[in-house]
C-alpha cells in the first residue's frame, strides 16, 4: 500500500507542490496531509487540482480561528471536493501560540468545546467532513475515540504505537489512525539522521512531547535532553538524541528500506504520512524522491 504524503504550502512554492500533489493523486497515494499555517487555504486548492485522493488538515489549530469560520471553510472544502476532505484539529504548540500572543487553555476541555461548536455551527444545510484529532498521548486519544472520527500522531514512536492502538479495542472500523513520519531517502544514515535531528529539535523543547517519548521508553534520552535544555545548551540537547530514538520516530534509508518501514506502519494499523526531507534539496525534491520510490 502506498503511504499518505505531507504537502506544505510554502510561500512562492505552492504551485509546484500542488503539481506534485496532483501527481500523487494520479499515482494512487493514500492521502494528502496539510500541516502548517494556512492549511485550510491549501486544502481549497487541493480540492481543485485532485480528483480521487482524500486530504486533510494536519492540523488546523483550534486557537487560531473561530469555530464558526472553521466550520464554514470545512463544509465548503468537503462539498467542492466531493466528500474527500477531513478536518484535522489540534491544540498546536505552546511556543508557537505564545509568539502570536495567544494563551492556550485546557487542551482536553477546549478541544471538546471546539468540536462541539464546529458541529453546532454546521447544523442545517452544511454537510461536515469527518473530524480527526491530533492525539499524541492517551487522554487525547481517548477523547478522539469519544468525539471524533479518527486520530493523528506526529513524530510518533513506532515501537510504542501498538500499545496505544491496543487501547482502541478490536472494533475500530469507523475510526481512522494516521501518523506524520519524518522521512529521508538516503543510504547515508548519518546525513539522514542529521536532518531528522534538526526537524525534531523544535519538538524536544515541548514538555508534552518529552513526556510522550518518556512513556515510549526513552527515559534516558529525555532526562539528558531536559538537563541540557535547563543549562541552555542546545548542542548538548541535540547530542542527547540517540540513534535508537531518532530511528524509532523517523525513517531513513535507501528506497527499499523506506518502503518497508512505511509498510510497517500499515501492519500495526496506522496509515503513515511521509513528511519528506532530503539531503540534496527542499520539499519538492524530497517529494519527487518518494514518487520515484513507488514508480
Amino acid at each position: 500500500m502506498l503511504p499518505a504524503l505531507s504537502v506544505i504550502g510554502s510561500a512562492t512554492k505552492r504551485a509546484a507542490i500542488l503539481e506534485l500533489a496532483a501527481e500523487a493523486d494520479r499515482r494512487g497515494f493514500a492521502g494528502l496531509a496539510v500541516p502548517g499555517t494556512g492549511c485550510l487555504a491549501m486544502c481549497v486548492s487541493l480540492a481543485h487540482v485532485t480528483s480521487t485522493i482524500p486530504f486533510w488538515t494536519s492540523i488546523q489549530p483550534i486557537y487560531l480561528s473561530h469555530a464558526r469560520e472553521v466550520a464554514a471553510a470545512a463544509g465548503h472544502i468537503h462539498e467542492i471536493s466531493g466528500g474527500r476532505f477531513r478536518l484535522g484539529l489540534g491544540v498546536s504548540h505552546g511556543p508557537m501560540l505564545a509568539r502570536m500572543g495567544i494563551e492556550p487553555g485546557k487542551p482536553l476541555a477546549d478541544t471538546r468545546q471546539f468540536v462541539e461548536a464546529v458541529r453546532q455551527s454546521a447544523r442545517g444545510a452544511e454537510v461536515m467532513p469527518p473530524i480527526l484529532l491530533a492525539a499524541l498521548r492517551d487522554k487525547m486519544l481517548d477523547l478522539a475515540v469519544e468525539i471524533a472520527d479518527g486520530a493523528l500522531w506526529a513524530n510518533a514512536s513506532f515501537s510504542y504505537t501498538p500499545t496505544q492502538v491496543a487501547r482502541l479495542g478490536a472494533d475500530r472500523s469507523r475510526f481512522s489512525l494516521a501518523t506524520m513520519v519524518p522521512t529521508v531517502i538516503d543510504d547515508d544514515l548519518d546525513a539522514a539522521r542529521a536532518i531528522h535531528r534538526r526537524t525534531l529539535n523544535t519538538y524536544i523543547a515541548l514538555p508534552n512531547y518529552r513526556n510522550y517519548w518518556r512513556a515510549a521508553g526513552f527515559e534516558d534520552e529525555m532526562a539528558a535532553i531536559e538537563t541540557a535544555l535547563a543549562a541552555g545548551d542546545r548542542d548538548a540537547a541535540t547530542a542527547a538524541m540517540s540513534d535508537r530514538w531518532v530511528d524509532d520516530c523517523t525513517i531513513s534509508g535507501d528506497p527499499a528500506v523506506v518502503r518497508d518501514r512505511l509498510a510497517g506502519w500499515y501492519d500495526i494499523g496506522v496509515t503513515p504520512i511521509a513528511v519528506m526531507s532530503s539531503t540534496s534539496g527542499g520539499q519538492a525534491t524530497a517529494i519527487r524522491q518518494l514518487l520515484d520510490v513507488y514508480s
